[in-house]
């Protein structure tokens, strides 16, 4: 059994028990997280497809960490022109462990 859900504007396959990581979610380590925006679920080989959501269908997941990805390095410059632009980033996320499908 495995589903579609949508979250922080990005799209993941799960299935109990998975280990993902989403955008960073309002919740502190140890909250139950409910996902309800399931695009697609699967269950016993039947797809369900939704209209843009399934209704009724949810993902319960429990907050494992909150963390920072490892930092991106962007640089720009422009040849010839004494030009260079050093930056870093760390995107935040959430990670999550999916409980239970709720179809």
């Amino acid at each position: 059994m495995y589903a579609i859900v949508k979250t922080g504007g990005k799209q993941y396959k799960v299935a109990e028990g998975d280990v993902i990581f989403v955008e960073k979610l309002n919740a502190n380590e140890g909250d139950v997280v409910t996902l309800n925006e399931v695009l697609a679920c699967s269950k016993d080989g039947n797809l369900v497809v939704g209209a843009p959501t399934v209704d009724g269908a949810s993902v319960t997941a429990k907050v494992v960490e909150q963390g920072k990805a490892k930092k991106v390095i962007v640089f720009k410059y422009k040849a010839k022109k004494d030009y260079r632009r050093k930056n870093g980033h760390r995107q935040a996320y959430t990670k999550l462990v999916v409980e239970k499908i709720n179809a």
